[in-house]
């Protein structure tokens, strides 16, 4: 599916002020909660990231073990 940068700046908007309802392109949508609104985010970022050739950003953690 084609995602537009309107659709992702909305969502993130949506994100960052707490609110569930985002409307772009004419369009309204409500979420469940916040975090099914963060996983479409994720998720368009990731494929916007995919076709554009740009590594997603790696994540991860460090352990440390003192023997």
């Amino acid at each position: 599916m084609a995602w537009t940068e309107s659709e992702l700046d909305a969502l993130r908007r949506a994100y960052a002020s707490g609110t569930l309802r985002v409307s772009y392109d004419g369009k309204t949508l409500e979420y469940g909660s916040a975090a099914d609104l963060l996983s479409r985010i994720r998720t368009i970022e990731g494929e916007m990231a995919a076709g554009s050739g740009r590594p997603l950003p790696a994540a991860g953690f460090a352990g440390f073990h003192r023997g």
